[in-house]
């Protein structure tokens, strides 16, 4: 798989914090970008497009878990992994239960930089299944949402709007198996179940 550029977000409202993981992640051959708030990264950032986010769980303003909820809410590709002070663990663990990719201890950079290459794998991961997604037309997304749940051609040909004939069903099925690189219906079940971000 090629790899895909993407950029490190950093949304912390501790500027030593903020300067000190910046001049890290620069020193790794990192693009990355810092923000002071959950409400300027919001602004900012697009969120359709794959990436990491590394997030403060508590910040004046909108705390981390808004702004993940934000991300969660808006089907957004992007990884985030959450910065935690010690009291803040049992809430990261349940950020992590709730989609986040990974909570780390602040200010342990060593622990940061030892997770951040599973993350940024996920990430190129992320874009790879985005890219493959919306070579599908709506048609076919809307097929292959249908068959990822176990329904017959039949069924699905009744259910669209507006309705086809099941031998249309089996030729949009086929051409989803092709572009999602999937062998039958519970692989694709399995690979829509594994990105739910997906629209």
């Amino acid at each position: 798989m090629k790899d895909i550029p993407l950029t490190l977000y950093v949304v912390d409202d501790d500027e030593a914090l903020r300067r000190s993981l910046l001049l890290l992640l620069f020193s790794q051959g990192l693009a990355v970008q810092a923000f002071d708030s959950g409400e300027a990264f919001l602004e900012v950032v697009d969120m359709r497009q794959p990436g990491c986010v590394i997030l403060d769980l508590r910040m004046g303003g909108m705390n981390g878990l808004e702004v993940f909820e934000r991300l969660r809410t808006g089907h957004s590709p992007l990884v985030t992994v959450f910065l935690s002070g010690h009291g803040d663990i049992p809430t990261a663990i349940e950020a992590v239960r709730r989609g986040a990719y990974d909570w780390v201890t602040k200010p342990d950079t060593q622990q940061l930089l030892d997770k951040l290459p599973a993350a940024i794998v996920e990430a190129r991961s992320r874009g790879q299944a985005l890219r493959l997604w919306q070579e599908l037309t709506p048609r076919e997304r809307e097929v292959a949402r249908l068959v990822g749940l176990g329904q017959p051609n039949k069924e699905i040909a009744r259910v669209l709007v507006p309705p086809c004939g099941p031998r249309s069903v089996e030729t949009h099925r086929a051409n989803i198996f092709n572009k999602l690189q999937c062998a039958n219906d519970n692989e694709l079940g399995r690979w829509l179940a594994a990105h739910p971000w997906l629209d």
